[in-house]
């Protein structure tokens, strides 16, 4: 529920009342009041009732929500028992963490399932405007147990690079995975790295320094 509006006795009832039914905090709201009402001739007598739209600001925190909600239907459809933790990290990035049971379903062959989940859950938050927000999502900490695979593969894939004096081209990966590649190696002053070819295949290639 985004928005609701409240007919009561007075803007201050119907705000009260719009807060209760949205579960949200004043500062969390657009308050518009549409009509004042007024108490009429001795409180009866032409008496009109107060009317008030209240709406969630399109912010960081309404984002997570939103994310959180859209996941949960996902789940859902797919027949899938999980936890969702959310995270808000800063008002630019949002973290999902689902735990569950039998949850390979949702992170698929080296992620794909998860990186497809993460898209679609990233265009469900930010679909109302305002700034947008980076969704990072996880399965029973698939991301992190993947990224430290990866960075360990960086490490001995330039060796072998260096060792042989030949370049050395990795399996194809997410633009994501291949940041960490990039980011690991960055620092290592007898390779560089680069990357070819088109998605879905583009590929991390290191070059050993002349």
């Amino acid at each position: 529920m985004r928005s609701v509006e409240i007919i009561a006795r007075s803007v201050e009832e119907a705000i009260d009342e719009g807060l209760e039914k949205l579960g949200a905090n004043r500062d969390e709201v657009e308050i518009t009041v549409l009509d004042e009402g007024n108490k009429g001739l001795f409180g009866i007598l032409g008496a009109k009732q107060a009317k008030v739209r209240l709406e969630f600001k399109v912010n960081t925190k309404y984002k997570s929500q939103a994310a959180k909600e859209y996941l949960q239907e996902v789940l859902r459809l797919m027949k899938v028992e999980a936890d969702i933790h959310v995270e808000i990290v800063d008002e630019e990035n949002i973290r999902l963490a689902v735990y569950g049971e039998n949850l390979g379903l949702l992170i698929g062959r080296r992620g794909q399932t998860l990186d497809a989940l993460q898209y679609l859950v990233s265009m469900a938050a930010n679909r109302e405007g305002s700034n947008w927000v980076r969704i990072i999502m996880d399965v029973e900490g698939y991301r992190s147990r993947r990224e430290n695979t990866l960075k360990s593969l960086a490490h001995r894939l330039a060796a072998k690079a260096i060792d042989s004096g030949r370049r050395v081209a990795l399996d194809p990966m997410t633009a994501l995975e291949r940041r960490i590649i990039h980011t690991e190696l960055q620092a290592n002053p007898d390779v560089e790295t680069h990357s070819e070819g088109r998605e879905p295949y583009r590929r991390v290639i290191i070059v050993p320094k002349k």
